[in-house]
């Protein structure tokens, strides 16, 4: 079975998983988010469930399937009963959502072809709330190009909107980083991949393209948490999960980085500060950041970028 990050399936128990990686050697590697409930708080087709969070679901699945927990949770594609593309999704939510419409024809409006786009999270799965984000979802080198028409309608026609600084607090609140408040804002608003649409918020998400998948990451032997410095050579999958970042580091020219805090976090020529763990692997040492739920300890800056808001300061 064909899988991508951020595809959803429901396999014969009614559990929905959100599929985590590109490769699936074993099984389908993915983390369950819903499960059937009658006391649940959200409702999809006639059927309650309630959302598991990181540490619920892992202690859900010991207790009620442990063979499925490994590093993440793997599946026997035979217990999947359904599998959720959001490019397949994404027509029928932004018939039901006008928010989600209105995301749709901007990007379309900006050339973006409808093919691109997707939609994941718990709409992709018909089990959105009333104060549920959007988790809007363009693919491969299309996404650039989107986040760049998101940022121009902000700008023009008042259709996408900045988010406020409420927003912020919340977002800040909920990642918990590494870097202060406003270091953390600097690096997000530089991003552009955020919007408010009609006051509701949204991510711009990224997923490689079926000819951008690339063999699996080797995996590797820790040694140790480290920070390092470096420059930035290529950022192509700054968006990824992980995201990965080619630096001219004499000993590390690759950071991994598994959380959504600082993906994206520096471009191409900029110099960056990072720490995390260092791995060795068949291919020489990586840096990895995001190595816990929370990534306590470990983070990536951009210096320039800092150089340069303290000199306009």
């Amino acid at each position: 079975m064909n899988a991508r990050i951020r595809d959803f399936f429901q396999t014969v128990d009614g559990w929905i998983f959100a599929v985590v990686d590109y490769h699936h050697p074993e099984g389908i590697r993915c983390m369950l988010r819903y499960v059937p409930d009658p006391k649940g708080e959200r409702t999809a087709e006639g059927v309650r469930y309630r959302k598991l969070d990181f540490e619920m679901a892992y202690e859900f699945l010991r207790r009620e399937k442990p063979e499925y927990v490994q590093d993440v949770h793997v599946v026997p594609e035979e217990d999947i009963l359904r599998l959720y593309r959001p490019e397949k999704e994404l027509p029928k939510v932004a018939e039901r959502d006008l928010r989600v419409g209105k995301i749709v024809s901007v990007l379309k409006e900006g050339g973006i072809p409808q093919g691109s786009m997707g939609i994941t999270g718990s709409m992709l799965v018909g089990l959105e709330g009333p104060s549920s984000d959007i988790d809007f979802l363009v693919y491969g080198s299309d996404w650039w190009r989107a986040r760049d028409v998101v940022e121009r309608a902000k700008k023009e026609d008042g259709r996408i909107q900045d988010l406020d600084e409420a927003t912020w607090d919340k977002i800040y609140n909920k990642r918990v980083p590494e870097i202060d408040r406003d270091e953390f804002i600097l690096h997000e608003k530089r991003k552009g991949n955020r919007g408010l649409v009609d006051k509701t918020y949204f991510d711009l998400l990224f997923t490689r393209d079926w000819d951008q998948i690339r063999p699996p990451f080797p995996p590797g032997k820790k040694l140790g948490r480290r920070k390092i410095e470096g420059r930035v050579l290529d950022a192509e999958f700054a968006f990824d999960n992980p995201a990965v970042f080619e630096i001219d580091h004499v000993e590390i020219p690759e950071i991994l980085c598994y959380t959504h805090t600082y993906a994206g976090q520096a471009q191409p020529g900029e110099r960056i500060e990072a720490c995390g763990v260092v791995e060795e692997t068949r291919d020489g040492k990586r840096l990895v950041v995001g190595t816990s739920r929370v990534a306590k300890g470990e983070w990536i800056r951009s210096l320039t970028l800092l150089e340069k808001a303290s000199s306009r300061s």
